[in-house]
């Protein structure tokens, strides 16, 4: 006869292999969306262009005395009176790490969202790997994928996110070496001290950070009403509430404080920080995050719905 520990632990391992084909048939999907939301804003991405070492054409610029002689492009000099430089581009890539919550707790899709909060975080994710792959920026996932270089970035995170081991909470980021950017995109209904406590030692090793709070529209305006049964993905614990209109405006105060807390505990340690419902386009949020990542915030920063 199995113990009770074996039939646990039998449980435990038919949901995690349930949980990782679920997400295995999400990607695909994920990705075609991602292609197509990161089409609409990649004319807004610049990069970060500059004159430097490459091996790309940068400009043309007057020749100055002095210069290596090696560095004259002769044809453009023969245009006109003057002689001419050609200009590299400078080809530093950039690491940006992208990481998106995939708990249980991000499973949740009401009627009122148009696709579950997980669905939303991994198009998100996608499409910011297709654009800054793009750019020539460095790819990495914490504990998914080692930062690559490459234009096919964004299908190689999907793979790895398919075959990635099920995790629970902020990701670790041991791995994270210098300065560097990291968007981190999940729900964060933990308790702001909790993730404060897991998030500010990054920024204080130089890491530039970016959050993106995804919530479905039922999570904000808690439209229940009558008798109502609430479980929890990531305990299973229920509670069941025989009017749950009742707890409406306690419920909605608590949940707006929660967000304000940690939207200002992240500034104040120059994080920048988002909130995005599943009913609005997933083409406002990439825009936004877009922006702090090239230096120009949306201009009404904090939410976007």
């Amino acid at each position: 006869m199995a113990s009770i520990g074996q039939i646990v632990s039998q449980t435990s391992s038919t949901e995690a292999l349930a949980r990782a084909r679920q997400r295995a048939a999400l990607v695909p999907d994920c990705m075609v969306e991602a292609r197509r939301i990161a089409n609409t804003v990649i004319s807004g991405w610049h990069g970060r262009r500059k004159r430097g070492i490459g091996e790309n054409f940068w400009q043309f610029r007057p020749y100055t005395e002095g210069e290596n002689l090696a560095r004259i492009d002769w044809r453009r000099s023969a245009r006109d009176d003057h002689t001419y430089v050609r200009d590299r581009e400078w080809e530093a890539a950039h690491t940006v790490w992208l990481w998106a919550d995939l708990s249980p707790s991000m499973m949740f899709k009401s009627t009122y969202g148009s696709v579950s909060k997980e669905s939303r975080a991994l198009v998100l994710m996608l499409a910011l790997a297709e654009i800054l792959a793009r750019s020539g920026e460095r790819i990495g996932c914490p504990g998914v994928m080692e930062p690559v270089s490459a234009r096919n970035a964004a299908e190689r995170l999907a793979t790895a996110l398919i075959h990635a081991p099920s995790t629970e909470g902020l990701p670790e980021t041991s791995m994270i070496r210098g300065a560097s950017d990291i968007v981190l995109i999940g729900d964060f209904l933990d308790d702001t001290d909790r993730i404060m406590e897991r998030l500010g030692p990054l920024a204080r090793r130089s890491l530039r950070g970016h959050v993106i709070e995804i919530a479905d529209p039922a999570e904000e305006t808690f439209p229940y009403s009558g008798r109502t049964e609430f479980s929890d993905p990531e305990t299973g614990e229920k509670l069941t509430a025989g009017r749950a209109e009742t707890l409406r405006e306690d419920y909605q105060r608590a949940y707006l404080a929660r967000r304000e807390a940690l939207g200002q505990s992240l500034r104040q340690m120059g994080w920048s920080f988002m909130f995005h419902r599943t009913d609005s386009l997933a083409s406002e949020a990439l825009a936004a995050v877009h922006g702090y990542l090239s230096g120009n915030p949306p201009r009404l920063a904090g939410g976007h719905r």
